[in-house]
């Protein structure tokens, strides 16, 4: 069976996206073919500034299909790009994708890193619900992998004041058991999850208590079904060394809850995985970081485990 190539939408034009894209090619090889969706301007440019030298081969759907590509040359589907709208240029890269995507020509998909506010309409939350959305997936789960210990926020950017009211018993099963898939499926073995409640100490001063109501009672029905799960425990102490030893992911009721201690511990050797698309997309664990740009000192780490990752695939 042919390996199917990993697609690459750059991202932010105005990004770190290119440092660490280069420094990944100079240091690895992939066995699956690297098909690039950006501006050849943009790309010849960075290319430029960092001494990078390649070539560059202009492909399109048909040479897809032929899948006559190798690693080479830099496999390139050039966008137009207008610096004075750069949200239309994303949007069109992202189209392009999305149509390989659709054609099955490819299953292993990437984006760059992107400023949400710059690029997205209020009514998507960020990058994972704007691609969901294109998909018409509505059960989705944002992990974001490491091989030691893995993080999922049951709401994901959503403004902390409203995070308790869209907290639901089916929400909390349904991140669960998206995550139980993938690691059954995709990395061999059942998971051990814990949960984490939603106040602190998973104690509340108000007759509601989520963690009582809500949280609870959905690991109780999910270890009636099978599942390694256990909780709620409070978020202060369960990334503590003894305590994530335990377990294989830790699921966090809101974003910063699970991400900045994830982050603290692992820095960039993690990578952002959308469960429930009919396909995998990862995406490196960082922003734009438009301040570090042309400085080549970012870390290319995340990127690297994020293609290393679909080269499995």
């Amino acid at each position: 069976m042919k390996i199917k190539p990993i697609i690459i939408v750059a991202g932010q034009p105005n990004s770190i996206f290119f440092e660490i894209f280069f420094k990944t090619l100079k240091s690895n090889k992939f066995k699956s073919s690297l098909v690039l969706i950006s501006s050849i301007k943009i790309l010849k440019s960075q290319m430029k500034k960092f001494g990078f030298k390649k070539k560059i081969k202009i492909i399109n759907l048909i040479d897809l299909k032929k899948q006559k590509l190798n690693n080479k040359t830099i496999n390139l589907v050039n966008i137009d790009y207008n610096i004075n709208n750069s949200k239309t240029y994303i949007k069109n890269c992202f189209d392009v994708a999305f149509k390989i995507l659709k054609s099955k020509l490819s299953n292993k998909f990437i984006n760059g890193p992107i400023n949400k506010s710059k690029f997205l309409d209020r009514k998507y939350l960020g990058i994972t619900e704007y691609i969901s959305k294109k998909f018409h997936v509505n059960k989705m789960a944002m992990l974001i992998y490491n091989k030691d210990l893995s993080v999922c926020p049951i709401t994901t950017h959503l403004p902390l004041k409203i995070v308790s009211k869209k907290i639901n018993q089916n929400l909390i099963k349904d991140k669960a058991k998206l995550i139980n898939n993938f690691f059954i499926k995709d990395i061999g073995f059942k998971p051990k999850i814990a949960v984490t409640g939603l106040n602190p100490h998973c104690e509340s001063i108000l007759e509601t208590n989520e963690d009582d109501k809500i949280v609870a009672p959905a690991i109780k029905n999910l270890k009636k079904k099978g599942y390694n799960i256990y909780g709620p425990f409070p978020a202060d102490t369960i990334f503590l060394r003894q305590n994530r030893k335990k377990y294989n992911v830790i699921i966090g009721m809101y974003h910063d809850q699970v991400l900045t201690p994830i982050k603290t511990l692992k820095e960039y050797d993690a990578i952002n995985i959308t469960l429930g698309l009919p396909f995998y997309r990862v995406s490196p664990d960082h922003g734009p970081n438009e301040k570090m740009m042309n400085k080549n000192s970012s870390n290319p780490t995340s990127l690297i485990r994020a293609l290393k990752f679909l080269d499995l695939k």
